[in-house]
């Protein structure tokens, strides 16, 4: 696994507010992982692949250009990585269509941080079903700036995504606040130098070290509230004397 470096976090007394907020979509707002993995694993079944029980963390994090190709490389399925991303896709919105597994206060969340600071989102998942989580669940209108991994150069360890989404929301990575269920999507927010706000994965826990790297931990969306995102402004250094 490639580790990226952590933005250092700046040390001195001047405090910069946060500027916006940036979800991670799946395992913080959806409870998903489940989903997205029988999905896989059924395709990769069924096109004569080999399902590997290490699977789910391999991929976790990662772009669909990436983890199709994964599918296709790794495992032995026998369609072209675009076709498996497609069919992939297919699966999820049919399940979403019949019962979308919305977490807990997840609506409640995003609606109370909604009235304070502009919204991003920045998830792995592929473009349609980002559109079709925020239309189902109605918080479309609650979202500045959405971006899929799959529209930058690389997924989740790396920081892109991260960086794309402060830049629609025109906010300094270092003023953005990021919350972040998994060990690929922690390091992936530290990386881009955001303030990063844990909600730890229970099926697929993240790393120590990658929990360490987060400024907060949060049990649940429940205690994430806009005290709470206020209360890990970043501090700045103070411009040198000339």
């Amino acid at each position: 696994m490639i580790f990226y470096r952590q933005v250092k976090r700046p040390l001195d007394n001047d405090r910069k507010a946060i500027g916006a907020v940036i979800f991670d979509l799946d395992g913080v707002l959806i409870d998903s992982e489940g989903v997205w993995n029988a999905a896989r694993r059924e395709l990769t079944l069924e096109r004569g692949g080999r399902w590997s029980e290490d699977a789910p963390r391999e991929m976790m994090g990662m772009s669909s250009i990436e983890w199709s190709r994964y599918m296709h490389d790794e495992l032995g399925v026998d369609l072209p990585p675009q076709d498996i991303s497609r069919e992939v896709v297919a699966r999820l919105e049919a399940t979403y269509r019949r019962r979308l597994p919305l977490l807990p206060d997840a609506r409640e969340a995003v609606e109370r941080l909604a009235r304070r600071w502009p919204l991003g989102l920045a998830s792995s998942a592929n473009r349609p079903i980002i559109e079709l989580v925020l239309e189902l669940a109605e918080l479309r209108p609650r979202f500045v700036a959405t971006v899929s991994s799959e529209e930058v150069a690389r997924g989740k360890p790396a920081p892109d995504v991260y960086l794309e989404a402060a830049r629609r929301l025109d906010t300094p990575p270092a003023a953005c606040a990021a919350i972040e269920d998994s060990a690929n999507g922690l390091r992936a927010a530290a990386a881009a130098g955001m303030t990063v706000v844990a909600i730890p994965n229970r099926e697929f826990p993240p790393a120590r070290d990658a929990l360490a790297l987060a400024r907060d931990v949060v049990g649940s969306l429940r205690e994430l509230d806009v005290e709470r995102v206020e209360g890990m402004a970043v501090k700045l250094p103070r411009p040198e004397a000339e």
